[in-house]
């Protein structure tokens, strides 16, 4: 997205915050065109957009939904783009990414075009496993959006400012979002502050709104807070100073190699992946025929407490057993090779009296 053809809009605290701008901002779009039927959302299952009602709707982890009554309508969701666990193992990632917009492109169908409003997805699932998309995903989506008219919406609160080793997780998938999601990555999580990126296509249209009906009846309290704002100012010129978002590229490729080396001889280890400086570590009972673990034998938490016994941090995520990481973006490669050598402990100490 160029930066020069956007507006920011409504800052808010969280990521939540910003999704829910979204939502709003995706109805009031439509009903200014005449549209008031185009209204639902299309999400992915293990995606991850927020906590609230309806962003807890929007993401697609039964954590967040389970005994909450949700997901919601209008929210929908389709296939999740996790080429390790696809269903048909003989599918290359380009026929993998072809059978997700054909999936999505079947739901639109059977929802009726000109019922579906937008679809969200992070450029790379975060929470639901830090899983990059397959080769060629998002350009086969997007072409399956413009079809029917549908906009994209660029959940980046993870991706954004660096993390990927670009500004945006968008330029480096090259998508073309018509809203991007941005929070933690705005400030480093050292003060609250999220916010909303509008191309300016449909920032247009809601000028519009405002011209036909008034003020757009949107806000939250803390919108525009002096503190975090100043907070957002500093760490993104610290960034630019620091040269972060080059360091993550390249010192995220080391380190995943690396990790990746290490790792790859082990019986449990069914997969090593990640982009930028986030990677997981997802550990199967079974390599060779893909058989997971039982959930209740939290192998994916024990690794995660060994690890950090170790001095390391790394999430053992929901709906497996994946350990995942996002260092710093200051990571150096002495702190990556450290970071490898006590994964390998931990990973080792946990799967061998697993046995």
């Amino acid at each position: 997205m160029n930066p020069r053809q956007t507006e920011l809009c409504n800052n808010a605290l969280s990521g939540s915050d910003a999704n829910e701008t979204n939502i709003k901002l995706i109805w009031y779009y439509n009903n200014v065109l005449g549209r008031p039927e185009k209204k639902k959302i299309i999400s992915r299952w293990r995606g991850y957009h927020g906590s609230g009602v309806m962003t807890g709707s929007l993401t697609g982890l039964e954590l967040f939904h389970n005994a909450f009554d949700l997901p919601r309508a209008p929210i929908l969701h389709t296939q999740a783009p996790y080429y390790f666990r696809r269903a048909d193992r003989s599918m290359t990632e380009a026929q993998f990414s072809q059978d997700c917009a054909d999936r999505l492109e079947a739901m639109i169908l059977a929802e009726g075009p000109d019922t579906v409003a937008a679809f969200i997805g992070e450029p790379i699932l975060g929470t639901g496993g830090i899983v990059p998309p397959p080769a060629g995903y998002w350009q086969k989506i997007q072409a399956v959006l413009k079809k029917y008219d549908i906009l994209l919406v660029a959940d980046e609160v993870v991706t954004g400012f660096g993390r990927l080793g670009s500004m945006f997780g968008s330029d480096h998938y090259g998508m073309e979002p018509d809203l991007i999601t941005v929070a933690k990555g705005l400030t480093s999580a050292y003060a609250p502050l999220s916010g909303v990126i509008v191309a300016d296509r449909m920032w247009q249209v809601l000028v519009q709104g405002s011209d036909k009906l008034g003020a757009l009846g949107h806000g939250w309290t803390y919108s525009a807070h002096p503190i975090c704002t100043a907070a957002g100012i500093a760490n993104l010129q610290l960034i630019d100073e620091m040269g972060l978002v080059k360091n993550a590229g390249t010192v995220g490729a080391y380190f995943r190699s690396e990790l990746a080396k290490a790792l790859a001889d082990h019986r449990n280890v069914g997969d090593v992946r990640g982009d930028g400086l986030m990677a997981a570590v997802e550990v199967v009972a079974d390599k060779d025929d893909r058989v997971f673990f039982d959930a209740a034998d939290k192998i994916g938490p024990r690794i995660s407490a060994a690890l950090a016994e170790r001095g390391v941090i790394g999430r053992a995520m929901p709906q497996g057993d994946t350990l995942g990481f996002a260092p710093p973006l200051c990571l150096t490669r002495d702190e990556a090779d450290v970071i490898v050598a006590r994964t390998v402990e931990a990973v080792r100490s946990v799967l061998t009296s697993a046995r």
